[in-house]
């Protein structure tokens, strides 16, 4: 019975010692569990800290144009002598902006180009490589350039878009691929968007290639805005030469690097031949042809001259293509140009983040020409959270510039790129009033001399100036429309706060 009993007694000390070994071990996990965590952490933070350092180094000082450099755009001037009879038109809904890249996708014959700031595998993006791919196999040369952060960020390992890069006749670019070893090179950003069918018609302006711009999608959106360009006859003088010169810049360019980064010709293959890339590139073909289904009679129609109005002339507006930080170049054409006016200058823009530099030009603009005027989303209504902080901070300095200031209140993020001077010039693209559009992303924007145009840009204009309300310098609004301002709701307020108390370093980055 003693024996017995020292034994159990033995075997409990025993089970005791290993279950508390057990408990120590645990314990012990659990604190190197904290600590890699907390390593990790503090790894991400230094490292977007090094980032940010690193961009700022990069970026907060903006270069001037040189007097020689101004004397030379001076000089050229933003019109070239055209021959051949061009036509466009707006595309103002963004379920038509979808249907009308669907329908020149689909009827081109030889050769496709699409440029894009964000390209995503959603409802409408799907149906954008659905009909890319669809092209492809047709025969046409697809040519894609997507921005290299997109491309990072939303592409790589993603089954649909290797779908696309894999197939035959299709190449696909990354603008300024993310390096880490390089974190201020990922501020230069691609932010052309254009779709160019058989080096003749082509959509230009300031929609990217998902849900929140094209198609007719539940939930979140952006409103925004294209100009469709037509020409049935086009030579060497019509405006598409001038897109196509500017793209194969781009293309050419150093930092443009291809997708699917390999010299052997069987690596397309041997992708396509995977599983779940086949299974995408079979899914996104279907989707494609139901979509075409539905809208057959539209997809079909290549009717564009019925469609169109005949414009006297267009011009092409591009900042340098280099990923570093940029002269700017567009920002003193539009200034230029609006300065040029008789009357009026409309300015549209979801943002407005400006400079010393910048503000000096929208003065001149004032000083010059009697109604100027400029709506941007209010601080409730923007989307970009730096942008509505960034207004809060400086919109007295906005206002003292002499522009009367309109904010927009319809509920969705207003994200059309625009400027109507006078009767006859229109101006629409991808060019925000902010400092990264002027001193660190590719942009492109159109000018159109036509008065059938700048009727309809008016027009488009008007519906949503009529949900907004005027901003008086000494804080209250006018608001003749009896608009209801969009609430900043408590989260969207701490954000803003948080962010206006670090404005002066993050203007520069975002």
């Amino acid at each position: 019975m003693y024996i017995q009993h020292a034994f159990t007694a033995r075997a409990v000390m025993r089970i005791d010692g290993y279950l508390r070994s057990i408990v120590v071990k645990s314990y012990n996990r659990r604190k190197l569990m904290k600590r890699i965590i907390l390593g990790a952490v503090i790894l991400l933070v230094v490292l977007i800290a090094a980032i940010v350092a690193c961009a700022l180094i990069s970026y907060h000082k903006q270069p001037e144009l040189t007097a020689d450099e101004i004397k030379q755009l001076d000089e050229q001037g933003i019109w070239k002598e055209r021959t051949s009879a061009e036509r466009a038109r707006i595309i103002e809904d963004n379920d038509e902006a979808l249907k009308e890249r669907i329908r020149m996708i689909s009827n081109a014959k030889s050769e496709i180009i699409l440029s894009t700031f964000d390209f995503r595998s959603d409802d409408s993006g799907k149906l954008m490589l659905g009909a890319l791919i669809d092209a492809a196999d047709r025969g046409v040369s697809v040519n894609v350039i997507v921005d290299g952060v997109s491309g990072f960020t939303k592409m790589n390992g993603n089954p649909d878009f290797k779908a696309l890069a894999s197939s035959d006749n299709v190449n696909v670019k990354i603008y300024n691929k993310v390096n880490p070893f390089k974190p201020w090179q990922s501020m230069g950003r691609l932010h052309d968007k254009y779709v160019i069918a058989d080096r003749t018609n082509y959509i230009l302006g300031g929609r990217n290639t998902f849900n929140y711009f094209l198609g007719a999608n539940p939930g979140h959106k952006n409103y925004d805005r294209d100009v469709l360009v037509y020409c049935e006859s086009p030579d060497e003088t019509s405006s598409v030469n001038d897109v196509l010169a500017y793209y194969e810049s781009v293309w050419n360019y150093k930092e443009s690097k291809t997708l699917l980064s390999s010299s052997k010709t069987s690596y397309k293959e041997k992708i396509a031949a995977k599983d779940k890339v086949k299974t995408a590139k079979d899914e996104l073909l279907a989707g494609y042809e139901a979509y075409c289904a539905d809208n057959q009679e539209f997809v079909d129609n290549t009717d564009y001259a019925s469609e169109t109005v005949e414009v006297n002339s267009i011009a092409l507006l591009s900042n340098p293509i280099d990923y570093k930080v940029k002269k700017p170049v567009v920002w003193y054409q539009l200034v230029r140009l609006m300065k040029s006016a008789d009357a009026k200058v409309k300015i549209h823009t979801p943002y407005i983040i400006c400079n010393d530099y910048m503000y000096e030009g929208l003065t001149e603009v004032c000083d010059k020409v009697e109604n100027v005027s400029l709506m941007t989303n209010s601080i409730g209504n923007n989307g970009n959270p730096f942008g509505s902080a960034d207004y809060y901070v400086n919109k007295d300095k906005i206002l003292n510039t002499g522009l009367e200031v309109w904010e927009y209140e319809g509920g969705y993020s207003y994200h059309g790129k625009s400027i109507l001077i006078d009767d006859n010039i229109s101006v629409i693209g991808s060019f925000n009033v902010d400092m990264r559009s002027v001193y660190l992303d590719t942009e492109l924007m159109l000018v159109i001399d036509s008065r059938e145009i700048n009727s309809q840009l008016n027009e488009a204009m008007e519906s949503y100036e009529h949900i907004a309300r005027k901003a008086d310098a000494d804080g209250s609004y006018d608001n003749p429309y009896d608009v209801e301002p969009v609430e900043l709701t408590p989260y969207r307020e701490k954000r803003m706060k948080l962010i206006k108390n670090f404005i002066l370093w993050t203007r520069y980055l975002f």
